[in-house]
């Protein structure tokens, strides 16, 4: 699966947005998710490390995940071309606070 099939599914970004914390124990990622079994978290742990998301390593008989940033350049460079059009509406919103602040904000009539 590629990264952003494995960013499509909630349950994963939720698991991405733990480690990007901090690194996390696999135990500490099933409990993390009540309603999951551990094979289902395992599954999404699985798909993780395979869009090479997240890095594994052993620690004694535990298995700590942490996030691979680099591998979120994909999604960055996608994300990119859609920045102009959050920049343009946040700068209209800007302007629109800043005259509002300064009472020069003028109602709209229909």
């Amino acid at each position: 699966m590629d990264v952003f099939g494995a960013v499509a599914e909630p349950t994963r970004r939720a698991v991405l947005d733990l480690l990007a914390r901090r690194e996390r124990p696999a135990g500490e990622l099933v409990a993390a998710f009540p309603t999951l079994t551990q094979p289902a978290v395992s599954r999404h742990l699985r798909i993780l490390r395979e869009s090479r998301l997240v890095d594994v390593r052993a620690d004694g008989t535990r298995r700590v995940y942490s996030l691979r940033p680099g591998a979120l350049a994909e999604l960055d460079r996608w994300l990119d071309t859609y920045r102009r059009f959050w920049d343009d509406r946040l700068d209209g919103l800007e302007r629109h606070l800043d005259a509002k602040k300064s009472g020069s904000v003028r109602r709209r009539t229909k």
